[in-house]
């Protein structure tokens, strides 16, 4: 496969092939959404894909900082949950360009559940890992990454919390 992706596509196969992990690779037309991945994704439901979204978090001390949470791409974001979860003042989503800028010059829709690799704390929903494979962008919004659930459990260490509607 050549890669003309983004390079965190690379370092994410890498990664994924020193641990001697099992995974497969997609790669399909540009998509920005879960429901447009889920429908060239086959074998894959929307419920297995992993939706990453970038938020700024801003503390009743006044602090903030970007967080990564993921959660089933059929499932929606929950503002309030999350706010209550992390007794946090307010919530935004990242603009595209703070995305560009924590990632390196990754676009919506291309931010691989990985937060990790950019020094992000990641929450991932618990329900998302009920799926045995999850599948996501990585790093490229035409190249797709399904690996297993425990796996990804295992290199990302995410927080789980509630963070769905």
């Amino acid at each position: 496969m050549t890669m003309n992706y983004h390079k965190t596509a690379q370092t994410i196969l890498n990664l994924l092939k020193k641990q001697d992990i099992w995974f497969e690779t997609f790669e399909h037309e540009p998509v920005r959404t879960s429901e447009e991945a889920a429908k060239i994704r086959h074998g894959y439901s929307l419920h297995q894909g992993a939706k990453a979204l970038i938020i700024k978090v801003l503390t009743k001390t006044g602090e903030s900082e970007f967080m990564m949470f993921v959660l089933p791409g059929d499932s929606r974001f929950s503002n309030k949950k999350v706010k209550q979860c992390l007794n946090a003042k307010d919530i935004r989503f990242a603009t595209p360009k703070e995305i560009s800028d924590l990632t390196e010059g990754i676009q919506i829709g291309g931010v691989p559940p990985f937060g990790n690799l950019f020094n992000l704390k990641v929450m991932v929903d618990p329900t998302l890992l009920e799926n045995e494979k999850i599948i996501f962008n990585a790093g490229d919004r035409s190249f797709s990454i399904a690996i297993k659930s425990e796996d990804y459990k295992k290199l990302v260490q995410p927080t789980l919390i509630d963070i769905i509607v």
